[in-house]
């Protein structure tokens, strides 16, 4: 979480014990978490942490580019820390969320953009499917 924290220092956010709580959570947090996930993990740190500061603390994280939101063809957003570059496999039957990294699919986008002659800046890339039956 040190690092985390380091970051929203760096870029000048004020460290409130409600926000160390959520940045603790988002940094312990090894699926994606909703807005309300976020919300009852952190008050389970510190009694104090509100919904308004969930929200206002992710959407300020969000536009540092410190989190990643997701939305997965859901009513509703998901987070991550945004410390690495991968891909998520979302599972169309039980909504669960696999991170995967392709080097191919890394050399894919950038010949596509090349050969439209353009740079990539962003992108977003989700697959969606079912396990196979046997």
């Amino acid at each position: 979480m040190k690092e985390l924290e380091q970051r929203c220092i760096d870029a000048g956010v004020k460290m409130t014990a409600q926000r160390r709580a959520i940045l603790q959570v988002l940094d312990m947090s090894e699926d994606h978490p909703s807005v309300d996930e976020v919300y009852q993990r952190a008050k389970e740190l510190d009694k104090s942490v509100s919904i308004a500061t969930v929200y206002r603390t992710l959407h300020l994280l969000d536009q540092m580019n410190l989190v990643k939101r997701h939305d997965f063809n859901e009513s509703f957003s998901r987070f991550e820390v945004n410390v690495e570059h991968h891909y998520h496999l979302v599972d169309v039957d039980n909504g669960e969320v696999i991170e995967f990294q392709s080097e191919e699919l890394e050399q894919l986008k950038e010949r596509i953009a090349t050969e439209l002659g353009y740079e990539l800046v962003d992108q977003r890339f989700e697959l969606y499917g079912r396990k196979k039956r046997s």
